[in-house]
């Protein structure tokens, strides 16, 4: 679907509610069916992804009921699921195939993982290869879905140092380590996103750090919960990009989470010289806060691949917000950037390219000197059917006068659906 994206002038003013977190909400529908017992998530995510979650745990007979806000999970524990009738299909998610492929690891049935035409590009060995030293029976097409999974009652404990900097690797191992008949020892190569660690202790369960080694022990009990799903900090940095970059603009996002290991694009961007100050701060299972945020006159920052991880998904909006800072902002160590749901050092370039921005890829990375106002070189834009990029783009044709499609809009369904009409519902 294409969109003719609003310009400007503009400026943001009011107050939104960004939609829950999206890695919260494909964790709560999967510790909800490994628990015994009921489970309530309120503010889910509905997305595309999120719902390719539900209909797996569906379709492995678990018992799931949504409301407009919420979903209801009677879990089965994993012994309890069913043999599916047909593939699981998870359309476009790569964190519901990663760490469905460790959770539905030791199984009395077979199962068949199939995605779209983007997932099935994207690498699944990273998954796999671990999981299969620990016992688990794969046969996938040169590390990529299709996957077949085969029955398997043993899994081998797992001492593993894991080669990426990935929560979506480390989760699935997780969850495979909860199924073995030892203890595992998971060490990461750079911290990253923790919200499986805090919601398996938050169902009961538990687990050591020191450092970067995991402890995890098998066999645990979970009970099912009831929570509250935060705002999703990634949702909420393109309301901050927005009235960041447009003069003039104030915005409130309230109950954001705000987890260490999530917070990378609000240091980056306080690092930037940006203006964005937390209210309200709230500690729970996962720590949240309302964020206000103020136009502000930015400066270029240079971010290493220690930075990286804590800020993979937002990354398209640190280049958006390089284009209007004074000076040059280098990124490097982004290479994981290169296998999402596009190539997005890629297409990151050759999209703000078309909209005058100074930008030079690199490998890892991008090279952006700025600020360069933004016009139209092409008015033709393209997502390349990734959400992000989608969403980047919507807020970049803010900062300019010229006009521009948007090939490909409909993109923004696999995170946030409603995203544009939130964007313009800001606008004063």
């Amino acid at each position: 679907m294409d969109k003719t994206l609003q310009t400007g002038p503009v400026q943001l003013q009011g107050t939104c509610l960004v939609p829950g977190d999206k890695s919260i909400s494909h964790r709560a529908i999967m510790f909800g069916a490994m628990a015994k017992g009921q489970t309530t998530a309120k503010h889910f995510l509905f997305s595309e992804d999120c719902l390719h979650t539900i209909g797996a745990f569906k379709a492995l007979g678990v018992n799931i009921q949504t409301t407009t806000d919420s979903v209801t999970i009677d879990g089965v524990g994993l012994d309890g699921l069913k043999p599916p009738k047909g593939p699981l299909d998870m359309g476009n998610s790569g964190t519901s195939t990663r760490l469905l492929l460790g959770l539905l690891s030791r199984q009395a049935f077979d199962m068949d993982f199939i995605g779209d035409a983007s997932l099935s590009k994207r690498p699944m060995g990273r998954v796999l290869d671990p999981l299969a030293s620990m016992g688990a029976k794969f046969t996938a097409t040169a590390g990529h879905l299709p996957v077949q999974v085969a029955a398997n009652a043993h899994l081998k404990p797992l001492d593993y140092h894991i080669p990426v900097a990935s929560a979506q690797v480390k989760s699935a191992l997780i969850f495979a380590a909860l199924q073995a008949d030892g203890v595992s020892h998971l060490t990461e190569k750079l911290a990253t996103r923790d919200h499986t660690e805090r919601m398996l202790r938050y169902f009961g369960g538990d687990l050591t750090t020191a450092g970067l080694t995991l402890t995890v022990t098998p066999k645990q009990h979970l009970t099912g919960q009831d929570l509250t799903v935060p705002g999703d900090p990634s949702s909420a940095a393109f309301f901050i990009t927005a009235a960041t970059l447009l003069a003039g603009s104030d915005v409130l996002l309230p109950n954001v989470g705000l987890n260490t290991t999530r917070i990378g694009f609000l240091n980056i961007i306080g690092q930037m010289n940006g203006a964005i100050s937390v209210e309200k701060m709230t500690e729970g299972f996962e720590p949240t806060g309302d964020l206000r945020v103020k136009h502000a006159q930015l400066t270029g920052v240079t971010i290493t691949k220690e930075a990286i991880p804590a800020v993979i998904d937002e990354l398209p909006l640190v280049a958006l917000c390089a284009t209007q800072a004074q000076g040059v902002t280098t990124i490097s160590g982004a290479e994981e950037l290169r296998v999402k749901e596009t190539d997005r050092i890629s297409t990151i370039t050759q999209e703000l390219r078309k909209m005058g921005a100074n930008i030079e890829e690199k490998p890892d990375g991008m090279i952006i000197t700025g600020p360069t106002p933004l016009h139209a070189v092409d008015t033709n834009l393209d997502s390349h059917g990734d959400h992000r990029i989608a969403m980047m783009l919507m807020v970049a044709a803010l900062l300019s006068q010229d006009h521009f499609k948007l090939q490909n809009a409909d993109a923004v369904n696999v995170s946030y659906p409603k995203f544009y009409e939130d964007l313009l519902a800001l606008i004063y």
